[in-house]
């Protein structure tokens, strides 16, 4: 791969002074835990390697100058790409500065056959994913563009994510690619109003957690902790690691016949799939109530869904599937305490205070936490043309690295539907886990749902 352009010029990265004077503004309660979990020492969520990357396949011939003035755009109009935290100065706050240019970097790919430049494609992103950004770089976004020839190039993007969830990455993209368009057909971009992250975390302190919410969780999580997974290697305060990524591919007729369990059911796919990792679970640990968290995109209130920030939210759900008769009953069960849950999400900050003693297991030296989720945005660029350019999303991702977007700690485990099955991501810490342990996780995992659904995969 070679790199034929580099950043464009770009103004001051100090930043400059916020929108509207030295605004101080607090840190979601999000942000708040990550604060908690961040040890000072640059392995955590404010170090260089805590990113979100997104790749796209692009069709069609790229405009330089267009991309750069679009992606101007795009960080104009999202507050949270220039916002700077500032964690040293007694309480921590963000704070808005003026918009700046972020870079973009082009490379030319090594041109071939198709299999071939999916194959470079994916390397290419996780080559952008394994590198660093730092917190203090505004903005907190950047873009790379991997050239196979003049029609056919790779955009990727990648933020810090502190700034970006995933489901921000796709708004993003959506964003850049009608700015783009717009500025090709020299007229104003088609988009939706949008409010700023800071105006959320003005709604968020106003309204706190509703006193429902609290009882709720003080109520089901009294005397409850979190299930933990054996670690192959005692837990050391602050001993270097990096977060390696293993990938899989379930295939089509497992991702089928969930679907149809789904439907069936009146469940979502995440109901089946998270029931068959209670299953697992409960083989591995010989325990049938189990509290295992998951991430969910916390897009409440409504009006956020086209905001740029920081919203996903640490959600525990307990589940007891013991005694089951079948899988149904299995999914029947998970079910029920998705949609018991679901009304009650409040940011893990709130929540914890509800329940001192729900983490502690995984706060021992020989055990850590395994999130499970499967992603979903409704703002997926799966496939869009927009000023002359067809934009495909990545999703179906098989190569593992040793090295990739940092997790603070234990693991994450992460499943997408995809029209060719199930595209399976871990990510684990490597002072923790050796590779192997995560691939067998996997296996055991797909050996499960297939068991539970009555197929192959």
């Amino acid at each position: 791969m070679a790199e034929t352009s580099l950043r464009a010029p770009a103004p001051d990265r100090g930043g400059g002074q916020p929108d509207g004077g030295a605004d101080r503004v607090p840190l979601s309660f999000q942000q708040q835990f990550l604060t908690e979990v961040d040890h000072g020492d640059g392995l955590g969520p404010f170090g260089p390697h805590y990113t979100i990357v997104g790749g796209w396949r692009v069709s069609g011939e790229v405009h330089l100058a267009t991309l750069r003035a679009a992606l101007d755009d795009v960080v104009a109009r999202h507050e949270a790409l220039r916002t700077r935290i500032v964690l040293d100065d007694g309480e921590p706050y963000q704070t808005v500065v003026p918009p700046v240019s972020p870079s973009l970097e082009v490379h030319d790919l090594e041109p071939g056959c198709p299999v071939e430049r999916d194959r470079c494609a994916e390397e290419f992103v996780n080559e952008v994913e394994a590198g660093t950004f730092g917190l203090h770089e505004v903005p907190l976004v950047r873009a790379l563009l991997g050239r196979f020839d003049r029609d056919n190039s790779v955009l990727v993007l990648a933020a810090h994510h502190t700034a970006v969830d995933g489901w921000s990455v796709h708004v993003v993209v959506r964003d850049l690619a009608e700015c783009y368009a717009a500025r090709r057909e020299h007229r104003a971009p088609h988009l939706p109003p949008v409010r700023q992250y800071r105006e959320y975390v003005t709604w968020q302190r106003a309204n706190g957690a509703p006193a429902a919410a609290r009882a709720f969780w003080r109520d089901t999580l009294r005397g409850q902790q979190v299930v933990t997974i054996p670690t192959d290697m005692p837990r050391r305060d602050h001993e270097p690691f990096e977060t390696g990524w293993h990938r899989f591919m379930i295939g089509d007729p497992l991702r089928s016949a969930a679907l149809t369990l789904a439907e069936a059911t009146h469940s979502s796919p995440f109901m089946v799939l998270f029931a068959a990792y209670l299953v697992s679970l409960r083989e591995s640990s010989g325990r049938s109530d189990l509290v295992v968290p998951t991430f969910t995109p916390g897009r409440t209130p409504a009006w956020v869904h086209d905001t740029v920030g920081s919203f996903y939210n640490l959600l525990p759900l307990r589940a007891d599937i013991g005694g089951s008769g079948d899988f149904a009953a299995v999914v029947a069960r998970t079910r029920a305490a998705c949609l018991a849950t679901y009304p009650h999400e409040v940011p893990f900050m709130q929540l914890a205070e509800e329940a001192p003693e729900l983490m502690r297991p995984a706060m021992e030296p020989d055990a850590a936490l395994c999130v499970f989720q499967v992603t979903q945005s409704p703002h997926v660029v799966r496939g869009a043309e927009a000023g002359g350019l067809r934009y495909t999303a990545i999703r179906k991702r098989e190569l593992s690295q040793p090295a990739g977007s940092q997790i603070p700690d234990g693991v994450l485990f992460g499943l997408e539907l995809h029209p060719q099955g199930l595209v399976g991501s871990i990510g684990y810490t490597t002072n923790l886990f050796t590779e192997r342990t995560i691939a067998a996780m996997a296996s055991h995992y797909t050996r499960v749902l297939s068991a539970q659904l009555g197929c192959v995969g």
